[in-house]
């Protein structure tokens, strides 16, 4: 009926316009021969002037053809839109059959099938059964109870008969039984999201393969745990076997692209604001969110030997925990989101984001799987920069080179010093310098030889003034690293079972192993697809002060390159502001609508002994104002830490309020810029335009929040003496 109408609609005016033709053509011949024609008899208006009669039947036999061209056409359109509506009703059925097999044959994938119906791909019949499927294939016969976590020596145990299973279907048998345990065991209990050094080591001991297969009870994860080790060893066996992906769920409120600290952050968040939200990760990296800074700092301080398998490690403070921000059982399986009835936390591990439609509100894997989302987070982070010279030199130099990130590279670093005679590191910013001093304790137990080369003058060039970095650089020479100040490479050959690193002043440096550690290049990957501006000065997605790239997407940490209004436009690379930008893209995906005015800090420790916090702009080329204080045995991270009870310093001191604190009357003056031989303890000001735009506090802590007020008030000091005062550094 509508199209009917819609014809008519078109129809009407033609009509129309032929009977005004029509009178316009009895006019016009009128006109034409200076009079108005007069009435004719009906035979004369038949033959009537020539040429007269002729045009009436040609416009006639026009107006019949469009007509019919029209009828013709809009049949066939009514036709099309007919098979169109009947493909689409197909398409809708056959989905509903697809989903209705799908859930009656999930119960039979459970089922225990023996070697003659995978041969033949042919599924049993479930029998019926009140005990869960799953765990018999892992178990001994003896041991029926899938509560009982089984020590791995018992599983080994298991006879070759029940090992010719293909390790895909245990797997599978393994997730697809998930719900049916959930529903007969009890609930787990409740894990705190804010303190980790809490939960039993039992809770915080993760293994790195399949972090994530179910969303069962915490018993029933630790059994899983215990016995994921023998999965990997079966799946080895296998030579045709592959094992079972995760089900991709297609559609997710929150898409968190990227697994670390700033999506971790941002999820967090995300459910504070709304309990019931369903958050779906996706991470290129196979183990669960985990903090970076212990890679490179405590675990290298670690006696116990099996610390790269637990990744276990003691703070300053004496106190343990592992590097994951929660355990397996904080998290549900990707598959169980959808179903989820409170919502909960997903990771989709060893997955990777190559593709983003804005437009159409999808993203695409790397198996060409889809997922639509609602709101989207970039918390992709960056990639370690290398050298050309390296990347030119070829595979026997290459693989012989570490690009320190993740915890693969601290595993096999830590393989590799233990294993040959000589390490080189490239680089004398913080991952560089505490690399040095943590490998450089290895020196005084085994005969490893530790380098270190830079281009600048010092350790740390390019942030501590040069008085300072001299400093710093005769105190990593007492860790045992050797130090190559003013070093530009040139070339880097193999030959005689040695790296041969070249400079350009001509001198050569023999080592066995190079750690490359020169920085971080923001992961921006996804802006051409997705449309979105980069950074030309600064690198990484360009964002508003909200953290918001499009209407619907964010960007947080170190891919986020955001506007700070009293420093301008920067990008961080460090976990403190990982934390907090995370957290505050979450709430604005819930609709906070907040801006991004908090001045993030940093920190670095080398060893136990020294360290410093820092915020704002600290760059070496900027003037600077320090002022020192003779150190106590208080003055040290490790101390520091005991006081404050926490390791990670800037997960305690980002919630503290910014207010500063009066000045010690009893305090003696301080000295602008001590040139001694010890710098004990004290604070820098960086200036920009007599204003203090950056502070670095030297084996001073707990103070950070003053120094973040200072920087935000954006004041002129006449004398940066009485600013450093409100620090105490004098008080014993």
């Amino acid at each position: 009926m509508l199209k009917c109408r819609s014809v008519w609609n078109k129809l009407a005016p033609l009509t129309k316009v032929s009977s005004n033709v029509c009178r316009h053509n009895g006019r016009r011949t009128g006109l034409t021969n200076f009079r108005i024609p007069p009435c004719a008899p009906a035979a004369h208006m038949s033959t009537g002037p020539r040429g007269g009669g002729r045009e009436n039947q040609l416009y006639a036999a026009l107006v019949g053809a469009v007509t019919i061209t029209v009828g013709i056409l809009s049949y066939r359109h009514l036709k099309e839109d007919a098979r169109r509506y009947q493909d689409r009703i197909d398409e809708i059925e056959s989905r509903t059959s697809k989903g209705i097999v799908k859930q009656e044959s999930a119960p039979i994938q459970s089922e225990p099938p023996d070697v003659e119906a995978i041969e033949t791909e042919v599924v049993p019949e479930p029998e019926p059964s009140a005990e869960p499927t799953a765990e018999p294939q892992l178990e001994p016969p003896a041991e029926p109870e899938p509560e009982t976590p089984s020590a791995p020596s018992d599983a080994e145990a298991t006879p070759p008969s029940d090992t010719t299973e293909t390790p895909s279907a245990a797997a599978e048998a393994v997730v697809e039984s998930a719900p049916e345990e959930v529903a007969e065991a009890p609930a787990a209990p409740a894990v705190e999201e804010g303190d980790l050094t809490k939960l039993p080591p039992s809770d915080l001991i993760e293994p790195s393969p399949a972090p994530i297969v179910d969303s069962e009870p915490k018993a029933a994860a630790e059994n899983l745990a215990a016995e994921s080790p023998e999965l990997e060893v079966v799946a080895k066996s296998g030579a045709d076997t592959v094992p079972a992906p995760h089900k991709v769920p297609s559609h997710t409120p929150y898409l968190l692209i990227g697994g670390g600290t700033a999506s971790f952050a941002a999820a967090r968040s995300i459910r504070a604001r709304d309990p019931g939200a369903k958050v779906l990760i996706v991470t290129e990296e196979t183990d669960l969110p985990y903090m970076r800074p212990p890679l490179s700092k405590e675990l290298w301080f670690s006696d116990d030997p099996s610390v790269t398998e637990t990744l276990r490690f003691k703070q300053w403070n004496g106190k343990e925990r592992s590097i994951y921000f929660q355990p397996a059982s904080f998290y549900i399986s990707p598959e169980d989101l959808d179903s989820a009835e409170n919502g909960g936390v997903a990771v989709l591990t060893d997955k990777k984001v190559v593709h983003m439609d804005v437009r159409g509100n999808k993203v695409k894997l790397d198996d060409d799987t889809e997922i639509s989302y609602g709101k989207c987070l970039i918390a992709t982070g960056g990639v370690p920069r290398n050298l050309q010279v390296i990347d030119r030199a070829g595979e026997e130099v290459t693989s012989r080179t570490t690009l320190f990130r993740k915890i693969d590279d601290f595993r096999s670093l830590d393989k590799v010093s233990r294993n040959v005679k000589s390490i080189t590191i490239i680089g004398g910013g913080f991952m560089g310098s505490e690399l040095a001093c943590a490998l450089g304790r290895r020196t005084n137990e085994s005969d490893l030889e530790v380098i270190q080369m830079f281009p600048e003058k010092g350790n740390m060039g390019k942030v501590l003034p040069e008085y300072l970095s001299n400093w710093t650089t005769e105190k990593v020479k007492k860790e045992g690293v050797k130090v190559v100040s003013e070093a530009l490479v040139k070339s880097v050959t193999f030959k005689d079972d040695k790296l041969q690193i070249q400079l350009k002043d001509g001198r050569l440096v023999k080592t066995d192993h190079i750690v490359a550690a020169v920085g971080l290049e923001p992961n921006v990957d996804l802006a051409k697809s997705a449309g979105m501006e980069v950074d030309s000065d600064f690198g990484g997605y360009r964002v508003n002060a909200e953290l918001q790239a499009r209407s619907n997407i964010w960007v947080a940490g170190d891919a986020a390159c955001f506007y700070d209004i009293r420093l301008g436009r920067r990008r961080v690379e460090h976990h403190d502001h990982a934390v907090v930008s995370g957290r505050l893209a979450g709430e604005n995906m819930t609709g906070a609508n907040k801006p991004y005015w908090h001045q993030s800090m940093f920190w670095s420790d080398l060893g136990p002994d020294v360290g410093y916090e820092a915020i704002g702009i600290v760059d070496s080329s900027l003037p600077t104002v320090g002022v020192f204080a003779k150190a106590t045995s208080k003055d040290t991270p490790k101390a520091a830490t005991e006081k404050s009870g926490t390791g990670i310093r800037s997960e305690s001191e980002t919630e503290d309020t910014a207010t500063s604190p009066v000045a010690s009357s009893s305090s003696s003056t301080p000295t602008v810029e001590q040139h001694k031989d010890d710098y004990g303890k004290g604070v820098i000001f960086y200036l920009r335009d007599k204003v203090v735009v950056g502070i670095i506090l030297w084996n001073v802590f707990n103070r950070m929040p003053i120094a973040r007020k200072i920087i935000k008030d954006g004041e002129e000091h006449a004398d940066l003496n009485e600013v450093a005062k409100l620090f105490n550094i004098h008080e014993d």
